[in-house]
């Protein structure tokens, strides 16, 4: 098969994270000369890059996988790869389940896409999971957006959380160094883009594994740090990032933020549960009074600051009061938006073999529960905006309707507003907002 002649599908489930390695997997494929289309019928590579966080997201991918099996036994020359989080986590498990696959290979081999495929070419069928320290990132993107752009600092997690499979399909923690993350800002700024989120699964963790200390014995190479290495890149407006962790997030970090014109207002900090004793059989090593004077804290330095979360339901052993103090914790801060689950046992983690599993009659009402007050919470958030300027950052066309175009605030907070694509896209625009809803809003530009 000439690669010449290859059209290529990548279908992204879960987090962030996937997203900018299946920008990083399509650069990769492009350089080789693949071609995109839009429809996975179409493709003679189809990837599938998998995430194991929830287990309704690992069977989805199941079924897509039986269908271009299936495919594959008429049109032998398809090429079918799963990477990602599944990939890593089932390894050679995958091949005993659906035999029709070329190559399974994990988070950490992203950047050796292009080897991998090469001994799929010679004939080989490849898994690739073992542990390996992650190459730079020495391949360009094929980028979704042309105004903003993800950019991964640190890969792996150390953490320890009971519920969580991260550590075990992405292996332990990789922080890239700051010069390389700056270079590709800078290479970003200069192809026109507006906004980089910088990401990692425990970002607040960065720096960690690099060497070397300040003189008064702090460690040289913390988020704090790099905020202020990268902050002046010229060309780029806005610097976003994403996840935190509460046990790492310090003043420290929150005073850059605020000091710091192009960082914005708004910070993903998850929670997962306001009960004390549910966050110490999680692993999480904080208690929901820390995760308060963080809030507080950050409220101080930027009083309209949006703060956004991730909670769970359901945890094994969780009762009626311990969900109720999520629910109270939810209450007092008055979340921007918060992505809820249900407790889902995931493979290989602690939590998934205790007995105390709770029923999932009750974590459907829990979740129904909560996610009601979320949306009252966040409509009541959203009031703050109505009538006054916000500066969004246009994207794109509104996709439900071409009069309108659509960009974010530096909180995060989506907007609409009439204007036309061609003229606007890319710009900073002062926006007066005349509608809110729970998470959106709308308004007209100001002349």
């Amino acid at each position: 098969m000439t690669v010449n002649s290859c059209r290529y599908h990548i279908t992204t489930f879960g987090c962030q994270m996937n997203k900018a390695d299946s920008e990083r997997m399509a650069g990769i494929l492009e350089k080789m000369g693949f071609e995109w289309v839009e429809h996975p019928d179409d493709a003679s590579l189809i990837l599938y890059n998998t995430c194991t966080i929830r287990d309704n997201a690992e069977q989805k991918v199941y079924s897509y996988l039986g269908r271009q099996a299936k495919r594959k036994q008429e049109q032998p020359d398809l090429i079918l790869v799963v990477a990602g989080c599944v990939a890593q986590q089932e390894g050679e498990r995958l091949l005993l389940r659906v035999p029709e696959l070329d190559l399974v290979m994990g988070p950490q081999h992203t950047n050796r896409l292009e080897d991998l495929l090469e001994q799929v070419f010679s004939g080989s069928q490849v898994v690739a999971t073992e542990p390996v320290h992650i190459m730079e990132d020495i391949t360009k993107p094929r980028r979704d957006s042309e105004i903003t752009a993800w950019v991964n600092v640190i890969y792996g997690c150390n953490e320890r959380c009971t519920y969580c499979v991260v550590p075990n399909v992405r292996g332990v923690e990789q922080s890239r160094t700051p010069e390389s993350i700056r270079a590709e800002m800078e290479e970003l700024g200069r192809q026109g883009y507006k906004e980089v989120t910088l990401l990692g699964q425990n970002i607040d963790a960065y720096g960690r594994d690099l060497p070397g200390v300040t003189e008064d014995g702090r460690h040289r190479h913390t988020l704090t740090d790099l905020l202020y290495f990268v902050h002046d890149v010229p060309g780029i407006e806005r610097i976003r990032f994403a996840t935190s962790h509460p046990r790492y997030f310090t003043e420290r970090l929150i005073r850059a933020c605020a000091e710091l014109p192009k960082v914005c207002e708004h910070f993903h900090i998850p929670f997962q549960s306001g009960d004390n004793e549910v966050l110490k059989a999680m692993a999480r090593g904080y208690t929901h009074e820390k995760y308060r004077r963080i809030v507080h804290t950050i409220r101080e330095y930027m009083p309209d600051a949006a703060i956004s979360a991730d909670a769970i339901v359901g945890f094994p052993g969780e009762t009626e009061e311990q969900f109720e103090n999520t629910l109270k914790l939810v209450e007092d801060v008055a979340f921007d938006q918060l992505n809820t689950a249900a407790y889902s046992p995931r493979p290989g983690t602690p939590a998934a073999l205790w007995e105390n599993q709770v029923s999932e009659d009750v974590k459907s009402d829990r979740l129904q529960r909560l996610n009601h007050l979320v949306a009252t919470k966040a409509a009541e958030r959203s009031l703050r905006y109505l009538n006054r300027v916000e500066e969004i950052l246009v994207e794109d066309q509104n996709p439900k309707d071409s009069t309108q175009v659509m960009g974010r605030t530096r909180s995060n907070r989506l907007t609409f507003f009439p204007g036309k694509i061609a003229e606007l896209k890319g710009k900073l625009v002062n926006v007066k907002i005349t509608e809110a809803r729970a998470f959106s809003l709308t308004g007209a530009l100001e002349q």
